[in-house]
């Protein structure tokens, strides 16, 4: 009889601290493996690293773009832009011009 009140005295005692180390267990995996942890941050951070450099890319074509389109406006038609693109467009070259023909996976653009 001694024996089993000494047991459910321990067992007890030993409660608390377990429901306390399990509960400081279960958060503290939560904010190293859970979906707004530590892992969920740097792998969030990597995906916005790779966003950007793609924005950057996005952004450097765009601009390209809109150089060569501006030449095309009616206002101000650069001469050598607007020759290029009727080139490309009649599939036509100049006498006096060099022509570099490019294999099928060679292209420039």
């Amino acid at each position: 009889m001694a024996l089993g009140r000494e047991l459910r005295r321990k067992a007890r005692g030993a409660i608390a601290p377990v429901v306390f180390l399990s509960l400081v267990g279960y958060f503290g995996w939560n904010a190293t493996q859970g979906d707004h942890g530590l892992r969920a941050a740097a792998d969030r951070q990597e995906l916005l690293s790779r966003a950007k450099a793609e924005l950057a890319g996005a952004e450097a074509e765009r601009d390209a773009w809109e150089r060569r389109v501006a030449g095309l406006r009616s206002n101000h038609l650069d001469p050598d832009t607007l020759d290029e693109r009727a080139r490309a467009m009649l599939n036509l070259a100049d006498p006096s011009d060099i022509v570099v023909p490019y294999g099928p996976r060679e292209r420039l653009f």
